[in-house]
């Protein structure tokens, strides 16, 4: 992540009469109706382009209220306020966002927009991804703040396409690449025709790459782009994630975004994180102790506090945990430092480029629920006036500052209780996600692993 400047991300969006050209020259003949899903997928429906015109485009697209209440394999599951038997699993309004309006250039004559979704009365669906976010930036703006995000996203590549990752059950699959490759461009060149794809792909759909590299874990790489305002971040970051996948599958390979695939290194997300006044003036930077503003102090002493009551926004899965292992670049210390990648919060930059990164989150995430946390817990700070603590100037995971959360299970119940999540984002988006953390608790709980059969079959 370069530094920042205040200042909004120049996408190439469609307006909608670009979008009337290119049907009537029959450029495009689909739009892709999308929502961000509870665990950051994309879901949603392809609209024939007259359609989405005629029909879409003016009043949204309907789709049933469980989108926001199954688990990851799509099935139904009790327990959720919003959507059950007892209320008919009705539907939901996907409300097209115009801002987000752009082609797909590696799927053939396709456009996308992204939608907020509302209940069928126009109201906002409270439990949605993007809602929550918008509720929080409009938390920071009321006090005069507007929040700028770039998502760092790593993954692990595979010779075998999805289909044969599956028919092999994930198991004896061929990683990209054999060794180590963190920044070797010899490596990496054997990767460019897919590598090159993904980031043509995002270059031609309105994203700014800024680089691409190796990572340590075998296959593993890395993709940048430049920071925007929170929400066009995270919209960004959801349309990258999915269209790698697809550009992968098109090159008969797959990739893997979870936080710990295997024993060596994890996949993070970084999130690096700063504030501008409402006229775009940057706030961080200041005259105190490293050249920070008193903002700055309480936007970062917001974070660490926040940081383990919260920190289910950021590890939502059983896998999410695996990752902070002492020592692997992925943090256990809740402290903060210059330059500091010990510290679950790295603060880098200066001047207008002043920012903290947010080290905490695996490739898994959902952005939308990881930024919100992160303004929330910087409101908090604001608000409350917090002091930061003092710097962590060497080994963070040889310190006696607090840890992060360990597993799901103490994730669930720190938000369960937490008056921090309960004051910004209400009891009914708190619960809901609770019981999204007891839903992925119990499967693991009942589900018998490989792990288990090897040494118990004969030996136990």
């Amino acid at each position: 992540m370069t530094s920042q400047t205040p200042g909004k991300l120049a996408q190439a969006h469609l307006s909608v009469e670009e979008l009337r050209e290119k049907i009537g020259a029959g450029e495009i003949d689909t739009v892709v109706v999308a929502i961000t899903d509870a665990m950051g997928r994309m879901q949603g429906k392809r609209c024939g382009a007259r359609s989405f015109l005629e029909d879409v485009l003016g009043h949204g697209a309907e789709g049933c209220n469980y989108l926001l209440a199954v688990d990851v394999e799509m099935n139904t599951v009790a327990g959720y306020s919003m959507s059950s038997w007892a209320n008919g699993y009705g539907d939901m309004v996907m409300r097209p966002d115009l801002s987000t309006l752009r082609t797909v250039p590696w799927l053939e004559g396709s456009a996308l927009i992204q939608c907020d979704i509302l209940w069928l009365d126009g109201s906002p669906v409270i439990q949605s991804p993007r809602q929550i976010l918008r509720a929080q930036i409009d938390r920071l703006e009321a006090l005069g703040y507007r929040a700028h995000i770039g998502t760092e996203l790593e993954f692990i590549m595979f010779e075998d396409g999805y289909e044969d990752a599956w028919d092999k059950k994930y198991e004896g699959l061929t990683p990209s690449t054999r060794y180590n490759i963190d920044y070797s461009l010899l490596a990496t060149a054997r990767l460019e025709p897919v590598i090159r794809s993904i980031r043509t792909g995002m270059e031609k759909a309105g994203l700014i790459v800024e680089s691409s590299k190796g990572e340590c874990n075998f296959g593993q790489q890395e993709i940048t782009f430049r920071y925007a305002e929170a929400l066009a971040a995270c919209d960004n970051h959801v349309f990258y994630k999915n269209g790698a996948k697809e550009i992968a599958a098109q090159h008969g390979k797959s990739i893997t975004f979870m936080a710990k695939y295997n024993e060596r290194e994890g996949s993070s997300c970084h999130i690096h994180f700063s504030l501008t006044d409402l006229e775009g003036k940057p706030v961080l930077p200041g005259d105190g102790d490293h050249g920070f503003s008193p903002v700055m102090e309480n936007f970062v002493a917001g974070q660490l506090a926040a940081l383990k009551e919260l920190s289910y926004f950021l590890a939502p899965n059983i896998n999410s945990y695996k990752r902070y292992v002492e020592g692997s670049f992925a943090p256990t210390a809740i402290a903060w430092g210059l330059d500091n990648r010990s510290c679950a919060l790295r603060v880098v930059g200066h001047g207008a480029g002043l920012r903290s990164e947010n080290r905490v989150g695996g490739g898994d995430l959902n952005p939308y629920l990881a930024a919100a946390a992160l303004i929330a817990a910087a409101i908090h700070g604001i608000e409350n006036n917090l002091q930061l603590e003092p710097i962590t100037a060497g080994n963070a995971y040889q310190s006696d500052a607090d840890r992060i959360p360990s597993t799901l299970r103490d994730s669930r119940a720190l938000l369960a209780t937490s008056e921090i999540a309960r004051k910004a984002f209400g009891d009914e988006v708190v619960d809901h996600y609770v019981h999204a953390a007891d839903i992925e608790l119990k499967a693991y709980d009942s589900a018998v692993t490989d792990w288990e059969r090897k040494r118990g079959f004969e030996r136990l």
